[in-house]
């Protein structure tokens, strides 16, 4: 949505609403005074829910309840009134005015939506009164509010495919995306690693889809039918619109679990307990698969109220349809010129028969693959150009690129800041385009975020989104929002949300002093406390062994350590811990030549990364990992002198779900002069690691010179390490045929 509004403000700091509102001014050097318990709250009918809801708020804040009744129209002091406005200032929905006036506070919309978020702005207006003690009175400065959206999608997707999320969690949720005027709940119900939404016709979707076995235990759940209601009565309430995901092809091995049938081998497989993209996907050539959809979105549709059905579209390997018959012929009799233009006459159908019953899809970037099918939506998450694309095709999109909007990864990655910096409209899109931009979300996918962390990743970052979504460019300052966020902090502790840093709460700066590795550790906030404690790299930890320090400056790094920071924030009891490994070692600064250009999204330190010091984690998208895709890594260090050196070993990171694999082998070599080279050792990793082995770990390489010298020890200048790529993924892989990743973090010379 993009209008042409007038702005301005008059002490926009001080009235410290988030998101910052459109127009508002000081009106009366005569405040309103708000005792004890003396204000109640009027509203017109059709606005009587709304003042409940109000008065609930208030309730968190001034620790009394206040009268709600219906509005007769009158004017009497001491009273919040709810009434209808119809000004043309408020004809973009979820609009509001609010008048703070010496005698009385107007709350004035159009719609339901609208009245919902003046609501919570005034909320976010009156001070939180301690637990302890009875509320004291307090003076309202008066307000003038003019409030308007620039975009009507705003938006969180909630990922409880891959961990079932309680009911509670997600009111819990749904509670502050409307504090903050966010209006769609983006639902992902169905996994390969669970299928969370009852439906009737097919039991064995829950019996069986929705639990998988984690350490030998049955892990999951689901949504009854009654708690799904709940759930979007709720939300409905607060004015958010939840958009169920129903995933295909793709991402539907917890069905074809429940129901063989569907997948085009018709074998019998387990609820997946690996993360990842796996090629066991719905067969598009069988009538029997088709029928299955629309029968689960039969019963979808009579759940969700929303005119959109969000059906996922991406990561579908098409390596079962490629040999599968009836997918062929599915494809031979519709003239159709690949499996990618069968996913789009897939969704096509599904789309078709959804929007015979009212409703429109919504799908990932991939669906543009095949060509857009009908009045598709188009959610672009793997970066700006798919939603670029859409939008000039004159198709609705709503952006959530990983760059700024994957609430998932770490604050090192995108904390708020980088958050509050996106812009969802692509700066290259011609004009008349723009107004194809409907929003954007934020991503809480869960694959390492149980119920447990997920609040503390979703906030403060999704409230920094929620005012990009709200307000307009010219008047956000990130300094501003920052202060009005931190003053948010008291209205959130009052509703037990547990939520995270606004940044890394620490900083960590390597400096290299006489060929030793030092740590500087620095707090983001004068109210933090720090202290550490280190152990040797691969020991096991040991309470009685912890030796825990405060931090007074750099941090020595003597071999490989683990460097774990505990951090408390003031008036808190909560101690959280971050760790980190360093290494010390001969080829740390050197001069490093890389043969071969990093993926731009896995840098893993730049161009000295694998000689900085600083190990990877077992998350490969860290910031200290090196990835390449389809190709070797070949690297030489320069020691700038000959040296004698007795160890070189590298570290490799394998996950097969994601297409990273260990290398085939890593070669060594040394040099005296960097033209003559000396082969030491090939390490054949693929002998003692298939590239079949499933999870996420570390594959080490080395080659001692104890073992392959009869004196003990390398000589040389130079060191080059060749690591051979598998190249493309295998024929057992879900994605055979398409290229592969290596992924390394440090080249280790001792």
């Amino acid at each position: 949505m993009l209008c042409c509004l007038t702005f301005w403000t008059t002490a926009q700091t001080q009235l410290g609403i988030i998101p910052q509102p459109t127009q508002s001014s000081a009106a009366s050097k005569n405040p309103f005074v708000w005792g004890v318990d003396d204000v109640h709250i009027e509203a017109e009918k059709a606005y009587m829910s709304q003042a409940h809801l109000l008065s609930d708020q208030i309730a968190l804040h001034r620790l009394y309840i206040p009268k709600v009744q219906e509005w007769n129209g009158k004017s009497t002091a001491k009273r919040i009134i709810l009434k209808h406005n119809n000004s043309k200032a408020l004809h973009v929905a979820g609009s509001y005015v609010i008048r703070v006036e010496k005698d009385n506070i107007w709350i004035e919309a159009q719609d339901a939506e609208g009245m919902v978020h003046g609501v919570f702005s005034l909320v976010q207006m009156v001070p939180v009164a301690a637990s302890h003690s009875k509320a004291q009175p307090f003076e309202l400065e008066c307000w003038y509010i003019n409030d308007v959206p620039k975009f009507q999608h705003r938006g969180l997707l909630l990922d409880c495919g891959r961990h079932f999320m309680s009911i509670e969690k997600i009111k819990e949720t749904l509670d502050v995306m409307a504090m903050y005027k966010l209006n769609v709940l983006h639902w992902h119900l169905t996994e390969d690693q669970g299928w969370r939404i009852e439906i009737k016709k097919y039991p064995k979707l829950t019996e069986v889809g929705a639990y998988r076995m984690v350490n030998g235990m049955k892990y999951g759940g689901y949504y009854t039918q009654e708690g799904i209601k709940d759930i979007v009565g709720y939300a409905a309430r607060l004015g958010i619109s939840v958009i169920p995901e129903i995933e295909l092809p793709g991402h539907s091995v917890a069905a074809i679990a429940a129901y063989p049938y569907l997948s085009c081998t018709g074998n019998q497989i387990p609820v997946e307990n690996e993360w990842g993209v796996f090629k066991d996907i719905y067969c598009a050539g069988n009538d029997r698969t088709l029928q299955f959809i629309k029968d689960v979105m039969d019963e979808v549709i009579t759940l969700f109220p929303s005119p959109y059905i969000h059906i996922g579209g991406d990561e579908a390997p098409k390596v079962r349809w490629e040999h599968c018959d009836k997918c062929q012929k599915r494809i031979k009799d519709n003239h159709l010129k690949n499996e990618a233009e069968l996913q789009t006459w897939m969704i096509e159908e599904v789309a078709k028969y959804l929007k015979a019953r009212g409703k429109d899809i919504i799908g990932w970037d991939e669906i543009l693959e095949g060509g857009i099918p009908g009045d598709a939506m188009i959610q672009s998450w793997r970066g700006m150009q798919g939603g670029k694309d859409a939008a000039m095709q004159k198709h609705g999109v709503i952006m959530s690129p990983t760059s700024h909007c994957y609430l998932d990864y770490g604050l090192d990655a995108i904390d708020t800041k980088r958050v509050y910096e996106f812009d969802p409209i692509p700066s290259d899109l011609p004009m008349e385009y723009k107004g194809f931009i409907m929003g954007a979300e934020g991503n809480m996918w869960t694959e390492r975020a149980p119920e447990d962390v997920v609040t503390s990743k979703i906030f403060p970052r999704l409230i920094a989104l929620a005012e990009v979504l709200w307000t307009y460019p010219q008047q956000r300052d990130y300094k501003t929002f920052e202060t009005r966020l931190k003053a948010q902090f008291p209205l959130l502790d009052r509703r037990n949300i547990k939520y995270g840093f606004i940044s890394t709460p620490v900083q960590y700066f390597t400096h290299i002093v006489d060929h030793q590795l030092q740590v500087e550790v620095v707090p983001q906030s004068e109210q933090i406390k720090l202290s550490y404690y280190s152990q040797s790299w691969g020991e096991a930890v040991l309470e009685e062994k912890k030796i825990v320090q405060p931090i007074l400056g750099p941090i020595s790094i003597n071999g490989t350590k683990r460097l774990v920071v505990l951090m408390q924030q003031e008036g808190s009891k909560e101690v959280k811990e971050d760790s980190k490994i360093y290494s010390s070692h001969m080829a740390l600064g050197r001069t490093l030549k890389l043969n071969y250009k990093p993926s731009n999204a896995y840098l893993g330190g730049g161009d000295n990364g694998l000689v900085n010091g600083t190990l990877g984690s077992g998350n490969f998208r860290d910031g200290h990992w090196q990835g390449v895709q389809g190709t070797d890594m070949e690297m030489i260090i320069d020691l700038e002198s000959i040296q004698s050196f007795s160890e070189i070993s590298t570290r490799w990171f394998h996950f097969a779900n994601a297409w990273i694999f260990r290398p085939e082998q890593v070669e060594y070599l040394v040099s005296v002069d960097g033209n003559n080279w000396q082969g030491v050792k090939k390490d054949v990793l693929s002998e003692r690691n298939p590239a079949n082995a499933s999870g996420e770990f570390v594959v080490e390489s080395k080659t001692l010179a104890e073992d392959n010298t009869s004196y003990g020890f390398y000589t040389g200048r130079y060191i080059k390490v060749r690591a051979k790529s598998i190249g493309k993924c295998p024929e057992w892989h879900d994605a055979p045929g398409e290229p592969s990743w290596l992924f390394c973090d440090e080249i280790l010379v001792r």
